[in-house]
């Protein structure tokens, strides 16, 4: 990944936490080909504290039913690459994150192919980045080029876009 690349992710995750504080709202995240980088860059943020409550790197298949609640018959039928997979993950970490029975107001997922191999019938590079909030949820197709290392940071960067817009819909 290039310099100019950690910059924007940087840069992303500043003006997102940013935004969560401005707003009181407080944020849960669910990664899997992720795993942990985009919680991670959003705690590089200082203040950070006053908005993530944290992250669940739910990267077997299993978890994201038995820990998300991920419906386990579209598990089965289209695997863990799948838009509704992302919304459900999303939703599903609101709730696992809830403090004194409230879900965090925000739930973002990741889930995709960073390679070598495809995945579920889909490709390297397809990703879906789900984000849920109190005014509904929606999903992020992605596809990406590159290696693994530069798919799983590619998806990090655009995901915290995709919040920022989001967030910005909610005002």
């Amino acid at each position: 990944m290039t310099s100019d690349a950690v910059k924007s992710a940087d840069a992303g995750a500043a003006s997102a936490v940013h935004a969560l504080i401005d707003a009181r709202l407080t944020i849960g995240v669910a990664e899997s080909l992720t795993g942990g980088l985009l919680a991670a860059a959003l705690i590089s943020v200082p203040g950070a504290s006053a908005t993530v409550r944290g992250g669940v790197v739910a990267y077997d298949t299993r978890l994201k039913h038995s820990l998300l609640g991920v419906d386990a018959g579209l598990l089965a039928l289209h695997g863990a690459v799948h838009p509704e997979v992302a919304l459900q993950m999303a939703d599903g970490v609101r709730r696992a994150l809830a403090i004194d029975g409230l879900p965090a107001d925000v739930g973002i997922a990741t889930t995709g192919v960073a390679g070598p191999d495809p995945q579920d019938g889909q490709a390297v590079g397809t990703v879906f980045v789900g984000i849920v909030t109190r005014a509904g949820g929606r999903v992020v197709p992605l596809t990406l080029d590159g290696g693994r290392q530069e798919i799983r940071h590619r998806t990090v960067e655009l995901a915290l876009e995709a919040l920022e817009r989001e967030l910005g819909a909610l005002e």
